[in-house]
């Protein structure tokens, strides 16, 4: 298949275009860079030994997209392309709004206008907000509780999909709602290069350990878990990566999207990923214990029955392995890209 991938110089993309391109499909990436590096494009090419062709530019550039769309005849897209910083979404909120939610707008308008009948979306578990109970399930309650415009822009991208699926029951559309992705391609040559201050879990850990911040602020110790700190569902980003391969396969239900989740099922706390993490590296992580965050909650983590069931897919990365790999990409490029 010759699948369109956007964002796809991205943590997750290019994981993604790597399994895609081993698995024998064409690839075709668009992305503008503001939150990756065109040196991904070597690393991938060192991996798989095939260079994806790539095109810089903006989704929300319909024009633009339009000759992309124009030139190339597509099978499918991947829809990566997005702002995905939680804290940051807060003091930008237009700006998400208006990328977000404007750049699926713009690509599902170049599908219309070239027939192209098959998408796959980049969602999040931040579209279960306050969860009333766990492992959540994909027939949880969405919505409820979502502190954040990043979270809002992807529940307002989902109705979208599931609005168009409805209009156009031969647009296979597959929504996939991730949990907290980490580790990094085995070669240690692809990995997450997170602009500035990371704002998730694991990439601070690895800047931790290898020298770059002081130390990690744990926010609360004082949940109802196992030693007091919150519980996530971390998934290694190959078995990520695998699972967007396997829902390429799959043939949704006419008019309605499916949606799955892609977590491992178990929780981890933080200070579980501490000590995980001391163990693949040999460094000592230093943290402090601080106060609870606005709108955390104890425990989320994901109920992955039906992506085992119905897409043949299942993690086979431990945490171990989680962090090994990214522990072995953040020592070899300490800076990341900018290294290079």
């Amino acid at each position: 298949m010759k699948i369109l991938v956007t964002g796809g110089t991205g943590f997750i993309g290019s994981h993604t275009v790597v399994e895609l391109l081993q698995a024998h499909h064409q690839v075709v990436i668009v992305d503008n860079l503001v939150n990756s590096s065109d040196v991904v494009l070597d690393r991938v090419e060192k991996i798989t030994g095939i260079r994806p062709e790539f095109i810089k530019l903006d989704v929300t550039d319909s024009s633009a997209l339009d000759s992309v769309f124009t030139k190339y005849s597509f099978d499918g897209v991947i829809h990566f392309a997005a702002l995905k910083a939680v804290s940051e979404s807060i003091e930008r909120a237009l700006d998400y709004y208006k990328n977000n939610i404007g750049g699926l707008l713009s690509v599902l308008s170049c599908m219309e206008a070239h027939k192209v009948k098959k998408i796959i979306f980049s969602s999040s578990a931040t579209v279960y907000g306050l969860p009333e109970s766990v492992p959540l399930s994909e027939t949880s309650r969405v919505g409820v509780g979502i502190t954040n415009p990043y979270g809002q822009s992807k529940m307002i991208c989902e109705q979208i999909l599931v609005d168009c699926a409805k209009a156009d029951p031969n647009l296979e559309v597959t929504l996939l709602r991730y949990f907290n992705p980490g580790g990094a391609h085995e070669s240690g040559l692809i990995g997450e290069d997170p602009n500035d201050i990371p704002n998730n879990l694991l990439p601070y850990v690895s800047q931790v350990a290898v020298g770059k911040l002081k130390k990690l602020r744990v926010f609360g110790d004082d949940y109802n878990t196992p030693d007091g700190t919150g519980v996530r569902d971390y998934i290694h980003v190959v078995d990520l990566a695998k699972g967007h391969l396997a829902a390429l396969s799959h043939n949704p239900t006419p008019g309605k999207p499916d949606i799955y989740n892609l977590g491992t099922g178990q929780g981890y706390s933080v200070l579980q990923i501490v000590r995980a993490f001391e163990k693949a590296s040999a460094a000592i992580i230093p943290y402090e214990i601080t106060a609870r965050r606005a709108g955390d909650i104890a425990e989320c983590y994901a109920d992955v029955t039906k992506a085992n069931q119905e897409l043949n897919w299942q993690t086979t990365k431990s945490l171990d392995q989680l962090c090994a790999d990214a522990w072995r990409w953040q020592s070899q490029n300490p800076n990341g890209y900018k290294s290079q």
